[in-house]
């Protein structure tokens, strides 16, 4: 039976998925908080201060009682639950093989992952290269494309081309690509080969709004041409373009038509078309990967996050000619294919398809559509779009009755669910969108709970 009570710091929660018994942050945790602020760096101190103790399937506890429904998946890596019992032991069993490290000296688990992965993958992309991070496999594709064309053509043909509002990671080159200018403002010598250009966002551009009058998908494809032209960008200079299938800052899919001219383009000038799937992948948005909503297929997939649903592990996959430009110890990682890392992740993989997640996601997904959009009815002067699919959800909050993104509200919003026993992170893109991105074993039950949780915390923060 769900439960609230008043107590000495306010309202209580008690309820088959979620329990608050103290006040948030809890007292006796301040001296944790206080340890990581002085010795980690300011940039590890933007989320709730919940300090986590365990988390299991779709919960996250603490040690002090406290019980919250996950709806961040860890930020999207949890995919087949936290603690995930098959994962588990498959961790446990390698340790206790005794085999924690090998660097690029060959070992079966690292052979049956990348066939596992391989075999997953759309032809022609069966090559996988195992790394530790999203921004690896996002520095990999961009070098991987820049010597396809400058090997093959010469010098001159060695550009980046990314879109505005995207995000590749945090190291230097992923940084770069990326699309928001506040995460890379501080980098004074950007390579002037990395170009970006307006993502079809139908929020933000009239012309990407497949319900204008004059839409078609070769006027929306004209603004990503005419964008090209403006920056003197030719065609023949351009390496790569790399986009994320959804962006990660709107949690918006590129529109299908947008999509299948982009993979047109990129053929007819022998251009490596890069889809970054390390959020949106392994079953994230009810199909294995998200660009099969568009029914293309890239050059290179990146992928990362949900591959383990745990362990650090990432993966490079894409066409054998692209991916054997490197000869032998030429392009290789110290922990590339860890065997810990390999036996969680071929256990997650073997898990998700096994138990119909993906299948389930997409179920889910329908259900979070019809909600998110009566949310937005019911709070129309402060909700300026919603986007997702599957069990990826981003909602932009707004100042009333305008346009604009308003990133005080959407930390209120955060700051109260959480207080609720619902766990989200910070707001992404330019601080106004909260991300709803629940593990992919959440039951309707509990994932109903937590969307009522969700209404409720705006509820009291806006009226």
């Amino acid at each position: 039976m769900n439960t609230t009570e008043k107590n000495e710091f306010g309202n209580s929660v008690n309820t088959k998925y979620r329990r608050i018994i103290s006040p948030i942050p809890v007292p006796e945790s301040k001296h944790i908080i206080n340890q990581l602020r002085e010795y980690e760096p300011v940039s590890m101190s933007g989320q709730p201060e919940v300090v986590w103790d365990r988390a299991k399937g779709f919960n996250v506890y603490d040690r002090y009682g406290n019980k919250w429904i996950d709806f961040t998946s860890g930020v999207l890596v949890t995919n087949t639950g936290h603690g995930n019992e098959t994962v588990s032991k498959a961790i446990i069993g390698m340790v206790q093989h005794g085999l924690l490290h090998n660097y690029c000296f060959p070992s079966e688990i690292r052979a049956d992952l990348v066939k596992k992965l391989s075999d997953m993958a759309p032809a022609p992309l069966k090559k996988v290269f195992l790394l530790s991070t999203g921004s690896e496999t996002a520095e990999c594709a961009i070098k991987l494309a820049r010597t396809y064309g400058t090997r093959k053509y010469g010098n001159h043909k060695k550009k980046i081309i990314t879109f505005y509002d995207a995000f590749h990671g945090r190291t230097m080159g992923s940084l770069m690509a990326g699309g928001l200018p506040p995460a890379k403002s501080w980098i004074i010598n950007i390579d002037p080969d990395f170009n970006q250009v307006p993502f079809p966002n139908a929020y933000i551009h009239s012309w990407a709004d497949e319900n204008a009058a004059d839409y078609s998908d070769e006027v929306c494809f004209s603004h990503f041409l005419n964008a090209l032209k403006e920056q003197n960008i030719k065609s023949e200079h351009i390496a790569g373009i790399m986009s994320e299938t959804y962006q990660g800052g709107w949690g918006q899919l590129m529109p299908n038509g947008f999509a299948k001219l982009l993979r047109k383009f990129c053929d007819d000038n022998d251009i490596i078309l890069i889809l970054d799937e390390v959020q949106s992948g392994m079953g994230r948005t009810g199909k294995l990967f998200a660009f099969e909503h568009n029914n293309i297929v890239p050059d290179i997939i990146c992928c990362g996050k949900g591959i383990s649903s745990s362990l650090p592990l990432s993966a490079v996959i894409g066409r054998a000619d692209i991916m054997d430009l490197y000869g032998p110890n030429e392009m290789t990682s110290t922990h590339t294919g860890n065997p810990v890392c390999c036996a969680a992740a071929l256990a997650n993989l073997n898990y998700l398809f096994d138990n119909h997640l993906i299948e389930k996601t997409f179920s889910l997904g329908s259900i979070c559509r019809t909600f998110f959009k009566g949310l937005q009815e019911k709070y129309k002067d402060y909700i300026g779009c919603v986007n997702g699919i599957g069990l990826v959800w981003g909602i932009l909050f707004v100042k009333k009755e305008t346009r604009d993104g308003d990133n005080a509200l959407a930390k209120k919003i955060v700051s109260e669910a959480v207080q609720k026993g619902l766990l989200l992170f910070a707001p992404v893109g330019n601080g106004a969108l909260i991300k709803i991105c629940p593990p992919l074993v959440i039951t309707e039950e509990a994932l109903l709970e937590g969307l009522n949780t969700f209404d409720e915390a705006i509820n009291e923060v806006v009226c």
